[in-house]
Order: structure tokens, then sequence, then C-alpha cells
């Protein structure tokens, strides 16, 4: 190891929370904040809560608002499909006059 190049350990190094936990560790930093720890994160608490520091939860939530109700890409899919299978003829009675009536549009369309 080469001496005078690595930064100085710390064995104390304080962490403390936004919630306000604080708890020790070892780093080279002397002190460190963040904004989620064991003590308030989710998946440790088992409650459910969003952590925001610029509003962007907010904002997502007042855009699905404006919009009315959130539909996915999946689902608009699912939808299309099904609108095509609806107008797809069931019987070939059907789709005869389906084709007569596209016939008798060509022929008013070439007059």
């Amino acid at each position: 190891m080469k001496a005078k190049i690595h930064p100085k350990y710390n064995h104390d190094t304080k962490v403390i929370c936004a919630c306000g936990n604080v708890f020790t560790t070892g780093s080279t930093l002397a002190e460190i904040r963040v904004d989620i720890c064991s003590a308030c994160h989710p998946f440790f608490t088992g409650e459910m809560k969003f952590v925001d520091t610029q509003g962007r939860v907010e904002k997502f939530q007042s855009k699905i608002k404006q919009t009315g109700k959130y539909v996915s890409k999946k689902q608009r899919r699912a939808t299309k499909r099904m609108e095509e299978i609806d107008n797809t003829p069931k019987t070939l009675k059907d789709m005869l006059k389906g084709d007569n009536k596209k016939t008798e549009e060509v022929k008013e369309a070439k007059k």
C-alpha cells in the first residue's frame, strides 16, 4: 500500500436520516445525511407511504386526476382487438353482405 494516498477512515461516522433516526457506522466521511433508512423504509416498516422531496408524487397524481382514468398500453391494445373482433362478420352471409357494401361503395366512388 502506498502511503498518504488513502483517505482517513472514521469508525464512528454518524448517519442521520430525514425521519430523525441516528446511528453510527464506519466511513471515510465524518457525517452522512440520508433521505430514508431502515426505520422509515416501507419494506422494513410494513406500511406504505410516499417519500417525496420535490413534489413528484403529487404532480403525477394530479395528472392522473386530470386525465380521468389511467389506461395502460396493454388495456388499450386489448380493447382495440375486441373492437376489431366485433367488427368482423360472424357468418358467411354477413361476410357476403359486407363485400356487397364495399363493391357498391367502390362503384359510387367511380361515378
